[in-house]
């Protein structure tokens, strides 16, 4: 004589266990949403970027790692200068700097050149501020790609 079950579920090897409970952990919900929020970071990656667009010269130089924002000036192909998103006109561009920098000689600035900008105006940039004691001054390129 064979135990016949009647029509609820079935329970296999898997099903109910020590007092009717499920032992097993459904990890799919999670998987589900690590997937969707991989796809979200690598859309919104791209877009988080700031700044005004420029064609970085590719150096093989390896990114710093530093504790605090930046400021940034941006030197366009036509010689237009940003600090930032905004612009600015070249003789304004040390106020501007020491107002965003609170008067803090130690702040990082970072200079962002065109690669086809006049390297002359770069330069006049650069020597500005440094002139002006800011000692922590660095370019920023593009990582070159591998061929």
């Amino acid at each position: 004589m064979g135990m016949m079950q009647s029509g609820g579920a079935k329970h296999g090897r898997r099903g109910l266990r020590r007092g009717g409970l499920i032992s097993d952990i459904n990890v799919t919900p999670m998987v589900d949403v690590m997937l969707v929020l991989l796809i979200i970071f690598m859309v919104a990656a791209p877009l988080l970027t700031s700044g005004v667009p420029v064609d970085l010269p590719q150096t093989a130089a390896k990114a710093l790692a530093t504790e605090s924002k930046p400021i940034t000036v941006t030197v366009q192909p036509d010689g237009t200068l940003y600090l930032g998103e905004d612009p600015i006109a070249a003789d304004a561009l040390l106020a501007a700097v020491n107002a965003a920098a609170a008067g803090n000689l130690e702040q990082r600035l970072y200079i962002r050149g065109d690669a086809t900008a006049q390297y002359g105006i770069i330069m006049d940039v650069m020597g500005t501020l440094s002139g002006a004691g800011y000692a922590h001054i660095g370019l920023i390129t593009a990582q070159k790609s591998s061929p």
